[in-house]
């Protein structure tokens, strides 16, 4: 979610490399891909080979997997890079910048909710570098858009308990697909100044989930927001949006919009 202060995402490693506290939750807790997504980036790509950027513990990965493709993934946190191997998922530990192909070539090159965190020119370099002649450097990411009830309640808890965050949570819960759409901008402009790509189209997917109190107050530790705050402010921030929602009756339907920018590796780079 984009919440850093900075107009720079991938400079603030900090932040980037503190998903893996508790790389169980985030493998349990945060959401999975539209599989129609998944699908059409394999039917768009030239064979079945995907190396996955900034992976995780292997979401997207296993996502692809369960298409057949043979994935590898490229994660700089070792604590998420150790569960993705022990699911499955082949993974190499790395920035993707600094990350070494030694050779290997790719149908299709994705990033789930992680390019923000990679320089959008030298990672397009790198994925132009890694692909096969047409195939498609993908990078996406989940957005949600609270009910307004809800939005209003975690935004009126996180600015009570966190009054000194240097971000508004009310643009976070009310206004995230307008911080995302620099995320889309950044990453297209990227692709055409790195060069060997067509033009970059967007894909979207729109979805619902519904979440019980325990699922939601589950993933939101793993939110960029919250992944550094110390844990008696957690357990405040929690005991706030749990009541809340208890209150709502247990349970809520998050909106989300699954968007893509996409390009075909069209030259040699």
């Amino acid at each position: 979610m984009p919440t850093l202060p900075e107009n720079q995402p991938h400079q603030q490693r900090q932040v980037a490399e503190s998903f893996g506290t508790d790389a169980e939750r985030y493998d349990r807790a945060r959401p999975r891909y539209p599989e129609a997504l998944v699908q059409r980036i394999v039917a768009n790509s030239p064979g079945a080979t995907v190396l996955d950027v900034g992976s995780g513990t292997g979401i997207a990965a296993r996502q692809f997997q369960a298409l057949d493709c043979t994935v590898l993934a490229v994660e700089p946190d070792e604590r998420l890079a150790e569960l993705a191997r022990q699911l499955g998922v082949e993974t190499d530990v790395a920035t993707f910048e600094a990350w070494e192909p030694s050779g290997r070539e790719f149908d299709a090159v994705v990033a789930a909710q992680a390019w923000h965190w990679v320089d959008p020119v030298a990672g397009a370099a790198k994925a132009a570098r890694v692909l096969r002649p047409a195939g498609r450097l993908t990078v996406f990411w989940n957005v949600f858009e609270f009910p307004p009830d809800v939005a209003d309640v975690v935004a009126e808890v996180c600015e009570r308990v966190m009054p000194n965050a240097p971000f508004s949570f009310t643009a976070m819960t009310k206004g995230a697909m307008d911080g995302y759409q620099e995320f889309f901008a950044k990453s297209a402009d990227g692709i055409r100044t790195a060069g060997g790509f067509g033009e970059p189209e967007q894909w979207r997917y729109d979805w619902e989930w519904t979440y019980t109190k325990d699922a939601w107050l589950d993933q939101m530790p793993t939110l960029g927001a919250f992944t550094r705050l110390p844990s008696d402010t957690m357990a405040e921030v929690l005991r706030g949006v749990g009541d809340a929602i208890d209150a709502m009756g247990g349970s809520f339907t998050m909106r989300y919009a699954t968007v893509a920018v996409t390009a075909r590796r069209t030259d040699a780079p």
